[in-house]
């Protein structure tokens, strides 16, 4: 600290630099018994009722944007739900039968909807406006995965295929590829936009190139699950790496290295596993879950990454969960359920000092039922 001067001052200063590492120590040792504690929900915050709500395992009908508003699609109706000031839209109503959104995803400046349908229509909608812009051509079956990546709009279908929509060009059609054999049921691109994973009902899960998807050759092809593939997660603090989770036949979670081209975890979880997502503030991933061979069938399960060791578990949903969304600020998850409602979970918030006054107030909320149109 002192660099000059006499020997006196000198021994102050060393003295000081004890006295400062003392303090920090004391700091580190706080905080590891601070974290120690974590929080597990016991009960819902909010519950919404969501009549029309389809028990579907292979379509992703909810996305939360930036912008706080959650798009959710129930049965042949689009609705958003804006979380500020608790107000709920139609955006849209479909009138021909059994052409129900299949898939919704927000762009990510929140200025566009993605809607993909049975009947293989895609859709871009201005919320703001709630006027329909464009629809994009190109799929023969239904949509059930659409992923954004700056201008460009990658949807999968079940006519196996991937498209790649260029939305600022009159032709949108950027690349077309076709590797899977079956539907393509889970879409995600990495945080960085380099990187596509993609999932497909014949249980395989491909990584892709963004420089390279004209060209149709992929960069690893994992053959590791034995069910579909639909919940992708790339995690926001560790580049390349990926979490994938499989169908009921399957029942795993798997961790992979996409630079390597290896799987690095893989967990058995019991159920099958519609939506994984990564907690932004500590280093886990929640799991959500569906149909099971035992007991630990619909629930919230919440993973330590990278030991993957179990943190809790929570959310007895008596049917299972078909979607899974977390919210902008990266506190909140939100699980759509069979049973047609909507359940909000603050699981992802700092974790408690010491005592269950959070999950106290969380069981007040958990009486609070809303309609969500």
């Amino acid at each position: 600290m002192v660099f000059r001067g006499s020997s006196k001052s000198s021994t102050k200063s060393i003295r000081f630099v004890d006295e400062l590492r003392q303090q920090m120590a004391a700091i580190s040792d706080n905080k590891s018994k601070q974290a120690a504690y974590r929080s597990i929900p016991k009960a819902e915050m909010i519950v919404f009722d969501a009549p029309g709500l389809m028990d579907d395992y292979y379509v992703n009908i909810m996305s939360w944007g930036k912008n706080n508003v959650l798009a959710v699609g129930l049965g042949p109706t689009l609705y958003l739900w804006n979380s500020v000031d608790q107000r709920t839209h139609k955006l849209f109503h479909v009138r021909e039968e059994d052409n129900w959104p299949t898939s919704i995803t927000w762009s990510k400046e929140t200025q566009t909807l993605a809607v993909g349908y049975t009947c293989s229509n895609l859709q871009l909608w201005d919320a703001e406006s709630s006027k329909l812009i464009r629809s994009l051509q190109g799929h023969s079956g239904r949509i059930a995965s659409t992923a954004w990546n700056g201008h460009i709009l990658t949807s999968g279908s079940r006519d196996k295929s991937i498209i790649n929509h260029d939305i600022r060009a009159r032709n949108h059609l950027a690349s077309c590829i076709k590797k899977h054999s079956d539907e393509v049921c889970g879409l995600k691109w990495s945080n960085e936009g380099d990187r596509l994973a993609s999932g497909g009902s014949e249980k395989q899960l491909y990584i892709w190139e963004a420089s390279k998807m004209s060209s149709s050759k992929f960069l690893h092809r994992f053959t590791d699950h034995c069910a579909a593939v639909k919940a992708l997660a790339w995690c926001p603090y560790q580049h390349n790496v990926l979490a994938s989770g499989g169908g009921w036949n399957d029942r795993c979670i798997r961790i992979w290295n996409t630079q390597k081209g290896i799987c690095i975890h893989s967990i058995e979880t019991k159920a099958q596993i519609p939506g994984l997502e990564w907690n932004r503030h500590h280093r886990e991933i929640l799991s959500s879950h569906g149909y099971s061979t035992g007991e630990d069938q619909n629930k919230l399960c919440l993973w330590k990454y990278p030991s993957m060791t179990k943190v809790g578990e929570f959310g007895n949903h008596e049917p299972r969960i078909i979607n899974l969304c977390q919210s902008p600020d990266g506190v909140t998850v939100v699980s759509a359920v069979a049973d047609e409602t909507l359940r909000f979970w603050d699981v992802f918030g700092p974790p408690t000092t010491g005592t269950s006054m959070a999950s106290d107030l969380q069981g007040l909320f958990s009486s609070r039922n809303s309609l969500i149109r």
